[in-house]
């Protein structure tokens, strides 16, 4: 028949009467099933009849909760001693910078909490400081979240519980009255919720990649930051290796470099030690692709040294890698200690497995991967003296709003803003039609977390006070001012 050549016999033909037989061929596991039986937003939907949106206003803490100077206590098993009271001291500065190092006393409440059982990949430590600016490969700036020590595989409502108190705190300590605070820990679920919606209704390549950091100020109408956006982008793009290298180093012997301590933050270490650790890069390389590795061969490993670093990460192991290329320009990488997540110990309780035994520098690295839309090109991990670490690149461009310098009238667009990232992050594990179904259209969801979020944050504060007061009866060491 002229015009079929080349076709294959059969193909592009259907039965006189009617399309084709649809084929239908074994489930592939790892893929989605087809037909599918209900749909993912239908099921989000019955949810609610078990756990009332309504219900996530509830804070119902029982007499078995640690107080909080314990809590701090056991935290603290397993850091450096002699830097406990330097992390002390940076959680006894406000409120908020206590909520900042107190992820595993918020999971304790968390896990006592209504939850969906919906699981995502989840930060752990979703608080309101925790999202930034940081440089691709390209040299452009992306937002997101930016921490990730404490992530994985949990309730997606805690991260958004805790990105909801950290902002009345944020607020408060900005200044904010009681009515800011609370909008805009209402409006943060409220652009999650939205985004969420979105996302649901997009071919899932589409919603996997959607919302460009360039769209995000108008997505989550957060056009009154747009000033204080471009600032921290501005200092970011001067936040690198280089500037870090030329104020923290000075000349050595054959045209090398070598850091100069700055205590307590920046400290030198024995040869020993810094050979351990360099040592250590090899194993680092067998974790990063391929084709990462022609470009840390054109740099050289010239010194080490520790660096204290956060404030929930102060006490435990954390060293700056100065790498040099044949010009001499510098490529700092960090390698800082992987300790479990602090959410470990409640995940049974919130009828969550714990993660398998497993390194936990790799379980740093996944996760971030699985939440980022870009993440660092040399993110990976390693093994220093039986301690697990990750490592990535060390001032990357990282830049980062302060939530509680925020003026009064921002507090709110940076709730909107962190809201839509935090959705964008979980959409990557946890089917956004699921959430999105159970979130539904009006504010219900919304109304009561920030319910929850002004009653936690109360709690948080009186936690605080307690520290505070240990602090001054000499209960507890304290080093303020670093």
């Amino acid at each position: 028949m002229p015009g079929t050549e080349g076709v294959a016999e059969g193909a592009g033909a259907r039965p006189a009467g009617g399309a084709e037989q649809a084929r239908r061929l074994p489930r592939v596991p790892g893929f989605a099933e087809w037909p599918a039986a209900g749909t993912p937003k239908q099921e989000g939907k019955a949810l609610r009849a078990e756990v009332p949106r309504g219900a996530h206003a509830v804070l119902d803490l029982d007499g078995s909760r640690p107080d909080a100077v314990s809590a701090v206590e056991e935290s603290s098993h397993g850091r450096l001693p002699e830097l406990a009271p330097i992390r002390v001291g940076r959680m006894a500065a406000t409120p908020f910078a206590f909520l900042r190092g107190s992820a595993g006393l918020m999971a304790y409440d968390l896990a006592r909490t209504p939850m969906t059982r919906i699981g995502a990949q989840i930060c752990g430590d979703a608080h309101a400081a925790n999202f930034g600016l940081y440089g691709d490969a390209r040299g452009g700036l992306v937002i997101d979240l930016n921490d990730f020590d404490e992530t994985v595989r949990g309730p997606w409502e805690w991260d958004l519980k805790r990105l909801a108190a950290s902002l009345v705190l944020a607020g408060r300590e900005a200044g904010a009255d009681e009515d800011t605070c609370r909008a805009a820990a209402h409006d943060t679920v409220g652009a999650y919720r939205r985004t969420m919606r979105l996302l649901s209704r997009l071919p899932a390549l589409d919603a996997w990649n959607a919302i460009a950091d360039e769209e995000l100020v108008s997505h989550a109408d957060a056009h009154d930051l747009l000033g204080t956006l471009e600032r921290v982008s501005e200092k970011a793009r001067s936040n690198t290796s280089g500037r870090f290298a030329a104020k923290s180093t000075e000349p050595a012997g054959e045209g090398g470099r070598r850091f100069v301590a700055a205590p307590p933050v920046l400290s030198r270490i024995p040869d020993a030690e810094a050979a351990r650790v360099a040592a250590s890069l090899e194993e680092y390389l067998g974790t990063l692709p391929p084709d990462r590795h022609p470009l840390l061969a054109r740099h050289a490993v010239h010194d080490v040294a520790f660096r204290v670093v956060g404030t929930g990460s102060v006490g435990t192991r954390s060293y700056v890698v100065l790498l040099l290329d044949h010009r001499g320009e510098p490529l700092v990488l960090q390698v800082k200690e992987a300790r479990p997540s602090a959410l470990v110990p409640h995940l049974r309780t919130a009828g969550f497995d714990a993660p398998e035994p497993g390194h936990e520098g790799r379980r740093v690295v996944h996760g971030q991967k699985r939440m980022q839309v870009i993440s660092d090109s040399l993110l990976g991990w390693t093994t220093v003296d039986g301690r697990d670490y990750q490592v990535r690149q060390f001032r990357n461009r990282k830049g980062s709003v302060d939530p509680a310098a925020l003026a009064a009238d921002q507090v709110d667009d940076y709730a909107r803003m962190t809201g839509a990232l935090l959705a964008r992050a979980h959409s990557h594990s946890a089917d956004p039609r699921l959430i999105a179904g159970y979130c539904g259209k009006n504010d219900e969801l919304d109304e009561a977390v920030a319910a929850f979020a002004v009653a936690y944050a109360d709690r948080t504060e009186a936690d605080h006070t307690d520290l505070v007061r240990a602090v001054r009866s000499g209960r507890i060491a304290a080093e303020t001012g670093v």
